[in-house]
């Protein structure tokens, strides 16, 4: 089934049709319609800076390929009625794949970014091959739901994993000879050939914080720093309405930030703020650890054990939002995780506690908010990355858009 797709989508130089790359013109009105919900050709040329005869024929041309809807016309003004023009949801579809240390998830998405159907593995640590063989079967699951037409308008593919995952085997109590397959092992080229759909790979906190730009917090905050507590804390940087990613891919890599433990030595937040360290505490006292992978809700029966991680949690990462507050005058710090929203907000409480214990003279108290995205932020960053690769434009261009 998903062979027979390859030759409609994999080329992006192909004819005008919904699948190729658009030019930027077409990006940028298709952005600035996502951005707003709808738009009439007045409102686009206005905002865009195109000519009112630019517009109207880029719109007629996403129109026909099945990329945007007219709405009802709007009339009580002078002239000719507006028509508002709206994405279309079924015009273009996305796969995200969340590749974690202890679980992996995939996402079918509408150009709307609407989440159409999931599904996730849990595991005790990720193998390449066990990850290729879950992709091809978890896409073919998800593509039963669509249309033989529906089926070729899929983007792609975008995979949010963890850099570097061999490097973490003894953290997970992973074999170390198996987790060394990831050294060698090209997981985006074989995935295309497995799927025969356009593979694009991201760092999975960064993803989730293009995530939490694009569909949460992004639509209010210039600039933040972004946190996501997963098996591991990672995060990202956002300036300027745009994932600032740094040199290497790395900005907002959290983990190793150093932090000073109860002992008065050096550690990392990643030793006190990720999830692990609450695994390790609930195995040592033999708790089943189900709860924390396969049924997130369950959390609050985690007792004692869980509200000291909190407390603990939020007092080191209330030192990272100061930390990161104190070099870029941040609006806000974002916080998330792989976890139900009741615990995020816990989370958040405790840290707002906690740095409000701290000399932030010269900074001022940095606001700490909840994320909007939730645990699934990942896989629906992972999702976007086709859909901004071939149709849509990057955040900053749309709010320097006279948005």
């Amino acid at each position: 089934m998903l062979e027979q797709q390859a030759d409609n989508i994999t080329d992006p130089s192909g004819g005008a049709n919904q699948r190729r790359v658009r030019d930027y013109n077409e990006r940028l009105v298709l952005s600035l319609v996502r951005r707003h919900g709808s738009l009439a050709k007045s409102d686009i040329a206005r905002r865009s800076g195109l000519s009112a005869q630019t517009v109207s024929v880029i719109m007629r041309s996403l129109e026909r390929d099945g990329l945007l809807l007219r709405g009802q016309p709007q009339r009580g003004k002078v002239g000719q009625p507006s028509i508002p023009m709206r994405l279309d949801p079924d015009g273009v579809f996305s796969i995200g794949m969340k590749i974690g240390r202890r679980s992996a998830d995939l996402i079918l998405i509408d150009f709307l970014g609407q989440e159409r159907m999931s599904i996730s593995k849990t595991f005790a640590y990720p193998t390449p091959v066990d990850l290729i063989t879950f992709g091809k079967t978890g896409i073919e699951e998800l593509s039963k739901g669509l249309s033989t037409d529906e089926r070729k308008r899929i983007a792609g593919i975008g995979v949010s994993m963890p850099f570097d995952l061999w490097s973490w085997a003894e953290k997970i109590e992973a074999p170390e000879e198996e987790m060394n397959a990831w050294r060698e092992y090209n997981f985006q080229s074989e995935l295309a050939a497995e799927t025969n759909l356009p593979v694009l790979v991201q760092n999975d906190a960064t993803s989730a914080c293009g995530a939490e730009l694009v569909f949460g917090r992004g639509t209010e905050l210039t600039d933040f720093v972004y946190f996501f507590i997963g098996t591991f804390i990672g995060g990202g940087v956002v300036l300027n309405h745009s994932v600032y990613s740094g040199r290497t891919g790395n900005a907002g890599a959290f983990g190793p930030m150093p932090i000073m433990g109860s002992d008065g030595r050096a550690t990392t937040l990643i030793d006190h703020a990720s999830v692990f360290t609450l695994e390790m505490q609930l195995r040592e006292q033999g708790v089943d650890l189900s709860p924390l992978w396969r049924e997130p809700e369950e959390w609050n029966c985690l007792g004692q054990v869980l509200d000291d991680w909190i407390t603990n949690t939020a007092r080191h990462l209330a030192v990272a939002v100061v930390s990161s507050c104190s070099i870029i005058d941040f609006e806000a710090a974002v916080v998330d995780g792989a976890f139900p929203p009741d615990i995020r907000k816990r989370i958040v409480e405790a840290i707002r506690l906690e740095v409000s214990k701290l000399d932030t003279r010269g900074i001022g108290e940095p606001p700490v908010l909840e994320g909007m995205v939730g645990r699934g932020a990942r896989a629906l960053g992972g999702a976007s990355l086709p859909l901004f690769s071939r149709y849509l434009l990057d955040q900053s261009v749309l709010f320097k858009a006279n948005a």
